[in-house]
Order: structure tokens, then C-alpha cells, then sequence
């Protein structure tokens, strides 16, 4: 798979924050999934998301 890989959008329906359990949402333009309530930011590698803590960005 190349790194060009789009996210299917239809995915965002079942996943969740895996610290807060909050929804997620998708920003095309990083590739990266975002939890508001988390203050996380993580990234999807080869159109699919890295839930995992350790992987994700600190946002304001």
C-alpha cells in the first residue's frame, strides 16, 4: 500500500477515542484523527488510524 492510501470516512462511525471514548474526527489535511476531549491527535499510516496513546500528537 502506498502511503496515498485515502481513509475510508465510513470507518469514523465506529471508532472511537481510545482514552476518553469520545468521537473522533477526521482532518484531511494532517491525516490524523482528532479527540477534542483527549487533546490527542492520531495519525493514520496507509489509510489506516494508529489508536494507540504512545502514537499520538499533544494539540492545544
Amino acid at each position: 500500500m502506498s502511503e496515498e492510501t485515502q481513509f475510508d470516512r465510513r470507518m469514523l462511525e465506529a471508532l472511537v477515542c481510545p482514552l476518553t471514548h469520545a468521537p473522533l474526527r477526521y482532518d484531511a489535511e494532517t491525516q490524523e484523527l482528532i479527540s477534542k476531549s483527549a487533546g490527542l491527535a492520531f495519525p493514520i499510516r496507509s489509510g489506516i488510524p494508529v489508536l494507540l496513546v504512545d502514537e499520538a500528537r499533544q494539540i492545544e
